[in-house]
């Protein structure tokens, strides 16, 4: 198993990790689940990274790449839902849920007639906004928790995070349809 995919197969060990540590109540346990987080979006961005500059492209990578990204950020918003983060959060969750079982039955389709699909760059952007939005959903979450920051101040930066949650959802139905348009030739099969 080359590098790239050893930073997949520790980025799916470290998203269940992560969901613990960010629901679990302990002394700074939102930190401590941030810089859980921040490390496995890193090897998101050294796998891809390694992988192409040296050539290391795998079928297994173009597949599990995106469903340990899956792992990582469904186990943030799960943890958001869990602890009454975000506004509308059940509702994100089900539209990231619907769209990520939309593009996972377009991969097994095209799987089915011996082609491996990857992630497109609307993806791609709906990836790295969602991590932005944990990373700062999280951070804001631990600085709010310290108990230093006024109430009015704190009410907006929860208003700033939803807005990102919500960007992120909207990305992820943009590139959801992105997706199975681009795809749809695995339909009429």
């Amino acid at each position: 198993m080359n590098l790239p995919n050893k930073l997949t197969i520790l980025r799916v060990i470290l998203a269940p990790l992560f969901l613990i540590l960010l629901v679990v109540d302990f002394p700074h346990n939102y930190i401590a689940a941030l810089v859980v987080f921040v490390a496995a979006s890193i090897t998101d961005l050294l796998d891809g990274k390694i992988a192409r500059k040296h050539n290391l492209i795998t079928n297994f990578g173009k597949f599990m790449d995106p469903l340990a990204d899956k792992m990582l950020v469904h186990a943030a918003f799960i943890g958001f839902l869990y602890r009454d983060i975000g506004w509308g959060m059940l509702w994100i969750n089900f539209i990231m849920l619907t769209r990520e079982f939309l593009v996972t039955s377009v991969r097994y389709m095209a799987a089915t007639n011996g082609k491996v699909v990857a992630a497109d760059i609307w993806g791609k952007l709906k990836t790295v906004m969602q991590m932005v939005a944990v990373i700062a959903t999280i951070f804001f979450e631990w600085v709010i928790s310290l108990g230093f920051v006024p109430d009015a101040l704190a009410t907006g930066i929860r208003i700033l995070d939803d807005v990102l949650l919500w960007v992120s959802a909207i990305l992820s139905v943009i590139s959801g349809i992105n997706y199975l348009v681009a795809n749809k030739e695995f339909f009429a099969k």
